[in-house]
C-alpha cells in the first residue's frame, strides 16, 4: 500500500527497533519514494503535497489529501503491489519487502497491517479516497507496532540511491 506507503523510509521511533524493522522500512520507504517523481504528474500531487509527502513519517505530518492516495496508487502499481481493484497484491507486497536486507523481519507485520486498513475502508468507492484512509491507519499502525522509521534514517538511506 501504498502502503506505503510507505516506504518512507527508514527510521526508528522513539529509538525504539524491533528486529531491526525499523530499519528495512526506511529501506523500503526510500526505494518505494523513488517513484514518487514519475507518478507526481500522473496523480495530479501539487508542489506542496509534493513537498509534503516527504515528510510522511514525521509525527505532524498528516495524511488525507486525497492526491496523496492518487500518488500512492501510481507508485505501487510501479511496483505491481496492488490488484486492478487497487487494494494490495499480497503476495507481491510480501515478495517486494522480502528483496530487501532483512526484508524477513518486516514483511507479515507489514502485509497484516495494511490488509487490517483495507479492511477498515473498504466501503469507500473511490479508490484514491480509500488509499489515503489506508495510508493514514497503517502510519498509526506501524508507529504502534514500532516499525516505523525515523525520518533521519530515511534521509540516510535515499543518500545511498
Amino acid at each position: 500500500m501504498a502502503l506505503y506507503w510507505m516506504v518512507t523510509v527508514l527510521l526508528v521511533v522513539g529509538g525504539r527497533m524491533v528486529d531491526g524493522t525499523a530499519e528495512v522500512m526506511s529501506l523500503v520507504t526510500a526505494h518505494f519514494g523513488k517513484a514518487l517523481e514519475q507518478c507526481r504528474e500522473e496523480s495530479q500531487l501539487s508542489p506542496e503535497v509534493l513537498d509534503e509527502f516527504h515528510n510522511f513519517w514525521r509525527e505532524d505530518f498528516e495524511v488525507v489529501h486525497r492526491e496523496l492516495g492518487c500518488a500512492i496508487i501510481c507508485m505501487s502499481n510501479k511496483f505491481s503491489l496492488l490488484q486492478d481493484d487497487a487494494r494490495m497484491h499480497h503476495d507481491n507486497m510480501h515478495d517486494y519487502i522480502l528483496s530487501f536486507p532483512k526484508g524477513d523481519v518486516l514483511s507479515a507485520k507489514m502485509v497484516e497491517l495494511i490488509h487490517n486498513c483495507e479492511k477498515q475502508y473498504d466501503d469507500i468507492s473511490d479508490d484514491c479516497s480509500r488509499v489515503v484512509k489506508v495510508a493514514a491507519c497503517f502510519k498509526v499502525g506501524a508507529t504502534q507496532a514500532g516499525i516505523a522509521p525515523e525520518v533521519a534514517m530515511i534521509e540516510a538511506v535515499l543518500e545511498k540511491y
